[in-house]
């Protein structure tokens, strides 16, 4: 291969680097702002950290280029550039056509007469400020051909090389590879600050010890990797946290189970004959549905834990549904026996609904009534029914018997009449005079009373009232003069007469005998005690004078 051959293909590979290192951010600050406006999600971190790796210049080291090229080399601006490789699209979906070999060397008149491709026009590096260029040259240095170093712990390592453009663009391109870096470290630093979730963060800083590692930019490497050091410690204390906050709420939901199976099994464990059904299997649903929401969207807690629990609950309500079904079945049973029973009532009921015999067919009315009672409730819709059916034969037989009464009592009103004017004679008796002319007059009374009759059913308690008031004041009187004249009451009375008058007369010679001696206290308990039985006298002296 001639020395212009080797020209021309080094100028092809330099041009398609420059086209290449083209397609980079414009600055590291946009590329961090950008970062800061949109926060990846914690499943997304490591994807992005990726992406961004996968945009970067995909030629950093031509070295083969830079090693075949000769000292001589022209200016990359002024050597002409295929049309296969002038976009960097191109150049990384669709590799160029291979170029045939020449079967020999151009002589310099063809050469001269071949016409010239149009100059490639190279990107522009992005502007570096002077201090950012400053903080990088403490830690790398560029060289005129585009060749950048990075100085680490004292020794000179290669990261690349930036042909084409001023000592200071190279350096600085590499420098903002390390910038996009720091951004990361500081993006990663405030979300482990705001305790944001530490899913993949680990491997986020994994990530970017590996892109410090390969020593491809310029910058604080050391201090960036304290950084990282730093943050996996903290990551480290954040997924504890975490894993305590979720270990504490899986306690909490897993005590929140518990109580679901351990009131469902108290639910099944109660007696079938006193368990209210409707309101337990209300609230059996209601832990079902509960068991449901929290295994839908709770906390998982485990095969082994949720199994056992889940068949503790499924027992508890297998249980329930059993007892449920059995106590139903014996409930149609007796809802059917209950039937039974009534309705044989219902029969002997309305065999009496038309029945005359008013006093014998309200007996049995109530003896059948006494047995409704006694008999155990049939199904609340059968229950209504039949008791609609007894409750109208009833009506039948109490209707009739009512008519019957109201056709009496029309009869019965003149003698309400003569009655209310017994009634009015007896009562004129009083007070009593002459109890045997009062006696006298009120067995005539009664005499004619009996022979009015009967009076209405409503009027007959005011009636019979009124004469009962005249025949208990006579009553009063008997009982009365019966006492006067009783002999015993007349001689206990002249014999506690006598007792109480001898013990008055004793009293008085006490109270004389204190007196004289001067005794306070006996005077006292002697006047006391003649003050009380001089009362007793005085009060069966009057009780005497009544009987005499």
């Amino acid at each position: 291969m001639t020395d212009s051959q080797k020209s021309d293909e080094t100028a092809v590979v330099a041009n398609e680097e420059e086209a290449v290192e083209a397609n980079i951010p414009e600055t590291a600050e946009s590329s961090v702002e950008q970062s800061a406006a949109q926060e990846p999600t914690p499943g997304e971190e490591a994807g992005s950290v990726e992406q961004s790796a996968a945009q970067e210049p995909a030629v950093e080291e031509p070295a083969v280029a830079d090693e075949e090229a000769p000292a001589e080399v022209a200016d990359p601006a002024e050597v002409a550039v295929p049309a296969a490789t002038a976009e960097p699209e191109a150049v990384a979906t669709e590799p160029a056509a291979p170029r045939p070999a020449p079967s020999a060397a151009p002589t310099p008149a063809a050469f001269a007469a071949r016409p010239k491709a149009p100059a490639a026009v190279v990107p522009a590096a992005p502007a570096v400020s002077a201090a950012s260029l400053a903080e990088a040259a403490k830690w790398g240095r560029a060289e005129g051909d585009g060749h950048v170093f990075l100085t680490l712990d004292g020794e000179e390592i290669p990261v690349g090389q930036y042909p084409g453009v001023s000592s200071d663009e190279a350096l600085g391109y590499f420098a903002r590879k390390f910038d996009d870096i720091i951004a990361q470290v500081v993006l990663l630093e405030h979300r482990v600050e705001s305790k944001a979730p530490a899913t993949d963060m680990q491997k986020t800083v994994t990530h970017l010890r590996e892109q410090l590692a390969e020593r491809t930019m310029v910058g604080d490497i050391r201090s960036a990797e304290a950084r990282l050091d730093a943050l996996s410690t903290q990551i480290v204390e954040l997924e504890k946290s975490e894993k305590a906050a979720h270990e504490a709420v899986r306690a909490g939901e897993l005590a929140a189970r518990e109580a679901i199976v351990a009131e469902a099994e108290s639910i099944a464990g109660q007696d079938p004959a006193q368990i209210q059904w409707k309101t337990s299997s209300a609230r059996m649903n209601e832990l079902f549905e509960t068991w449901k929401a929290a295994q839908k969207s709770g906390v998982r807690l485990g095969r082994s834990n949720e199994d056992a629990l889940w068949k503790r609950f499924r027992s508890a309500r297998t249980v329930f549904d059993r007892h449920r079904r059995a106590y139903f079945s014996q409930l149609d049973s007796n809802n059917s026996a209950a039937k039974s029973a009534k309705e044989a009532l219902i029969a002997e009921a309305e065999a009496l609904s038309s029945s005359t015999d008013w006093g014998f067919a309200a007996g049995e009315y109530r003896r059948l009534m006494d047995q409704w009672k006694a008999t155990p409730r049939a199904s609340r819709k059968d229950d209504d029914a039949l008791w609609g059916r007894f409750r109208a034969a009833q009506d039948v037989f109490f209707s009739n018997r009512q008519a019957a009464n109201d056709q009496i009592d029309q009869e019965y009103t003149a003698n309400l009449v003569v009655k209310e004017q017994l009634v009015a004679e007896a009562q004129a008796l009083l007070p009593i005079k002459d109890l045997n002319a009062t006696k006298k007059a009120l067995q005539s009374i009664r005499d004619r009373w009996e022979d009015a009759g009967k009076v209405p059913r409503g009027d007959m308690g005011r009636i019979e009232a009124g004469l009962r008031k005249v025949e208990d004041a006579v009553k009063e009187a008997e009982e009365e003069k019966w006492r006067r004249s009783n002999p015993e009451t007349k001689a206990r009375t002249n014999s506690a007469l006598s007792q109480l008058e001898a013990a008055i007369a004793g009293l008085k010679d006490d109270l004389e005998k204190a007196e004289k001696a001067g005794d306070q206290r006996r005077i006292k308990a002697a006047r006391e005690a003649l003050e009380a039985r001089q009362a007793w006298l005085d009060q069966i002296q009057r009780s005497a004078s009544d009987l005499a």
